[in-house]
């Protein structure tokens, strides 16, 4: 039993490259398919977000006396930011599709024994994901006030638009899918990708790339939010190292058992 599963494995390792990409292609053509239902329903509730988005801005310009407000430029700019804005959700509210979508790429051919990882992954990689956007959203409006303020009294600040709406976005998208990310590097050991081992001889590297990547991700100057990135990054980063440790150990366990029998 235990040389037909590894036959099974040999098997799918040797899948040739065209079957990878189409895997991928057809993986990617679902998720896809996922946000853009997400942004239907994302269209509809543009308003409430986008005023949200608006807050802090709008809370600076009456705190200072200020002259802060979001400039549409151009005539179509008002449906363009429309548009991301619904994409932002569509992405948001189709994240438990589009994860799954991940893990069924990461690690194709589950037994019916090894479904309930399915489970493990998006029980884990699912609020992971909602509490990167929710830390993302309290840096936020910090990130706004902190860099509005760099103003001259003298001076007014239009805020682009386009430029205004990426930011907000891009900052809450990248707090939620850095927090996924040791849960892809759990999988990825599961499924024999990546060794464990491998992920602990680079943790210096993967520390240094995470206090850079918080330091460029929060535009702000201080340090404390900079630090509300970083420590709970390398506390998953290694918390996920730890999980893929403990599995190779008790795959080698069983396999070793299996073989002795």
């Amino acid at each position: 039993m235990a040389r037909a599963r590894a036959r099974r494995r040999d098997a799918r390792a040797r899948m040739p490259l065209s079957a990878h990409l189409s895997e991928f292609r057809n993986r990617l053509i679902l998720a896809v398919i996922g946000v853009a239902i997400g942004a239907v329903a994302g269209w509809f509730f543009y308003t409430p977000v986008f005023e949200a988005l608006q807050e802090p801005v709008l809370a600076v310009a009456v705190r200072d006396d200020a002259m802060v407000a979001v400039n549409f430029a151009g005539i179509a700019t008002a449906l363009d930011i429309r548009i991301k804005v619904s994409l932002f959700l569509g992405v948001i509210v189709s994240a438990p599709w589009w994860l799954y979508q991940l893990w069924a790429f990461v690690a194709p051919g589950l037994k019916a024994g090894e479904k309930r990882y399915t489970f493990g992954f998006l029980g884990a990689a699912i609020p992971l994901f909602f509490a990167g956007v929710a830390l993302a959203w309290w840096v936020y409006p910090r990130a706004v006030e902190i860099l509005i303020g760099f103003t001259p009294e003298s001076a007014a600040n239009w805020l682009e638009a386009q430029m205004f709406v990426s930011f907000a976005t891009r900052l809450v998208l990248v707090f939620g899918i850095a927090f996924v990310f040791p849960v892809v590097m759990v999988a990825l050991t599961w499924a024999r990708v990546v060794r464990a081992r491998t992920w602990l001889k680079g943790w210096r590297w993967a520390v240094l790339l995470i206090f850079v990547a918080a330091a460029v991700l929060t535009p702000t100057p201080d340090v404390v939010t900079m630090l509300f990135m970083a420590v709970p990054m390398c506390a998953l980063y290694f918390a996920a190292v730890g999980i893929g440790l403990w599995r190779e150990r008790a795959r080698a366990k069983k396999e070793a058992r299996a073989l002795a029998s």
